[in-house]
Parts: structure tokens; C-alpha cells; sequence
């Protein structure tokens, strides 16, 4: 639930009640030189809990805002909503958003995300009796990427420039060293 974003400001040394733009909350502990009204992630309303109405357009639900876009097998993208107009982002290559935190993170880290769906990859079952915490496999469509399997949930990763992810080592490799990778 969103908190309420009634704030006073001073105009010409008098205080005068206003609102903060639809989606921003008021942040009494804002520093004098930030802007009052901030994303409701960044604001403790302590006891306060009432909102103004939701200003929607047809592409944002709030005014101002950072939303989700697409699925849980789609999770890589979100919009910014400034002043009802979306604006469509994509998170790096292989993370997804996270509403939560409104930043772009490991897709088995974001609650709402199938990692395995959306990263096209589901690590390997384990050997009986031998539990590895942390694995790698190489990717099979691109051997300069590779997936770091945490707790068995992929996590895609990249070598740099002319490298490549040798299996036999189990990290990035002058492409020259690794089989199959030209």
C-alpha cells in the first residue's frame, strides 16, 4: 500500500499545502537539497498511510514509477513512467527487474521471474552425494557465454573481448585455447 504523499511546501516564505506528483511520496527526512517528493521505495511513512488517487494513462498506472514489463519467462525489461509517458527499458543482457528494489538483478533473485524460462538454460541435475554450491557450464549456443549455476539456478555470464569460457578450467580463455570455439 502507498503511503500518503501530502506535503508543505514554502512559497514566498508561506507554507502552502500540495501534493506530490502521483506515484512520488513526501519525504520528511529528504535532505534540503533533494527534491521533497521521491519513489515510495526510498520513503519511510511511518504511521502515515493514505494516498491521492492513482492519475493512470494507458500505458502507466501511476504518474511517475518504475513497472514491470512482460511475464515470469519474460522478465528483462520495465518502464519508467515520467509524467503518465512510458518509457520502455531492457535490463543487461541476462537480468531481470526487480520490483522489489526497482534495479535489474540475477534473475533467480527476482521473486517473480523464472530464471530457467527466461535465461533458456536449467542447470544440470547433480551427482547423488556430491553437492557442488557453485557450478559452470558453457553455454551451448555461444561459447564466449556461460552459466554459473548457484544453488542449481543459472545465472548468465560473459567473457570479455577474444575470450571464451573453457571448460576444462572453468573460466574465460583466450579463444585460441578453447576447443570448438573459433
Amino acid at each position: 500500500m502507498q503511503r500518503t504523499s501530502a506535503c508543505v511546501f514554502l512559497q514566498d516564505g508561506e507554507p502552502k499545502r500540495q501534493l506530490c506528483p502521483d506515484g512520488l511520496l513526501f519525504n520528511d527526512k529528504a535532505s534540503v537539497f533533494a527534491y521533497p517528493c521521491q519513489y515510495p521505495i526510498d520513503v519511510d511513512c511511518g504511521s502515515r498511510t493514505r494516498t491521492q488517487p492513482a492519475i493512470p494513462t494507458e500505458d502507466c498506472p501511476h504518474q511517475f514509477g518504475y513497472y514491470k514489463v512482460g511475464d515470469r519467462a519474460n522478465c528483462g525489461q520495465f518502464k519508467n513512467c515520467a509524467g503518465g509517458t512510458a518509457y520502455v527499458l531492457d535490463c543487461p543482457t541476462g537480468l531481470a527487474f526487480n520490483a522489489a528494489t526497482y534495479q535489474c538483478d540475477w534473475a533467480d533473485l527476482v521473486e517473480d521471474c523464472d530464471a530457467e524460462a527466461f535465461l533458456g538454460f536449467r542447470c544440470p541435475p547433480q551427482a547423488p552425494g556430491l553437492v557442488q554450491p557453485v557450478r559452470f557450464f558453457r553455454a551451448p549456443d555461444d561459447c564466449r557465454k556461460f552459466f554459473l549455476c548457484v544453488d542449481d539456478r543459472p545465472r548468465l555470464n560473459f567473457c570479455g573481448p577474444d575470450q571464451a569460457f573453457n571448460e576444462l578450467i572453468n573460466a574465460c580463455d583466450g579463444v585460441a585455447n578453447v576447443t570448438g570455439c573459433a
